[in-house]
């Protein structure tokens, strides 16, 4: 065999070898256009003591805001480029929630006991809303428990920066993907976190890493799941909350190739939507649009 030969026999098996490498770490596809449908089911424990947690909100009627968004919630969302809109339905509320990522802002609609109300904020609006929840959390916890230092707080707004993603072999067929396994695994200083996810490496869309989940019950988005560092669109995953309380999450239909109207994103002129500081001085207000009450 001649050097030639040679020569060109080695650049065939590189070229092969990189070829093969593309393949199998081939990236998601970015979709920008898609229809969504996802069920959240948040499970209370069976030995809860309901007769010992207060009716909150003042002058709601009763409503009990500690168990606002128990059992099972089904959302849809609408994806076109950077709008994002999803319609979300319980047997105790329902709402809308609009996302513009181009302005930053989200308009939440929410209907309870008949009553509808809206609230528009920015991104930096949401990260004051965080940090003055996180600070109440925490000034509770000292009147109640006295030293905060080994409690576990609510969540901060950078709480979850310091996650790795994990991938592992399994799979499963959710909504007619092929899904795999994954391990989100975030140090909160205090605890370590780990978190399963099931995703798709097949798609991913532009600002949203998920649907459902507190997304579903119109918490103003957020981006504190660390799901968009999936390599991929997460499609189900579970979650322990306070009180014992368990969420799962699971995307049931996903299409991609219907067409989307921009009508499909206005919002409506028949609502009263308030800013946030208009509703953080209403008090309670806050409360009923986030169930940011006592956990």
């Amino acid at each position: 065999m001649n050097s030639k030969t040679l020569i060109n026999m080695k650049f065939f098996l590189l070229s092969t070898f990189f070829l093969g490498a593309t393949v199998g770490f081939a990236q998601p596809k970015l979709v920008t256009q898609a229809t969504i449908v996802t069920t959240t089911n948040v499970i209370a424990p069976e030995d809860e003591d309901v007769s010992q947690i207060q009716p909150q909100g003042g002058g709601g009627g009763g409503f009990n805001f500690r168990n606002f968004g128990d059992g099972e919630t089904k959302s849809t969302t609408f994806i076109k480029n950077d709008l994002v809109k999803t319609n979300f339905k319980s047997e105790s509320f329902r709402g809308t929630l609009y996302r513009n990522n181009t302005t930053k802002t989200t308009t939440t609609i929410f209907e309870i006991m008949g009553n509808k109300q809206g609230i528009v904020a920015t991104d930096d609006d949401q990260v004051e809303m965080r940090k003055r929840m996180d600070s109440t959390m925490k000034a509770r916890q000292t009147a109640e428990g006295g030293d905060t230092t080994n409690k576990p707080r609510m969540r901060t707004v950078d709480a979850n920066s310091n996650a790795t993603v994990t991938y592992l072999d399994e799979t499963k067929k959710i909504a007619g993907y092929t899904c795999k396994k994954a391990l989100i695994i975030t140090d909160k200083i205090i605890v370590i976190d780990t978190q399963v996810v099931w995703y798709t490496p097949e798609i991913k869309f532009a600002n949203v890493p998920s649907t459902g989940g507190t997304s579903g019950f119109g918490n103003m988005g957020g981006g504190t799941n660390n799901f968009e560092k999936v390599d991929g669109f997460v499609m189900m995953y579970e979650r322990k909350m306070p009180r014992g309380r368990v969420m799962e999450v699971k995307v049931t239909k996903i299409d991609i190739d219907k067409d989307i109207a921009a009508t499909e994103f206005e919002i409506p002129k028949d609502v009263d939507i308030k800013t946030m500081k208009e509703m953080q001085s209403q008090g309670g207000g806050m409360r009923m649009m986030f169930g940011g009450g006592r956990q």
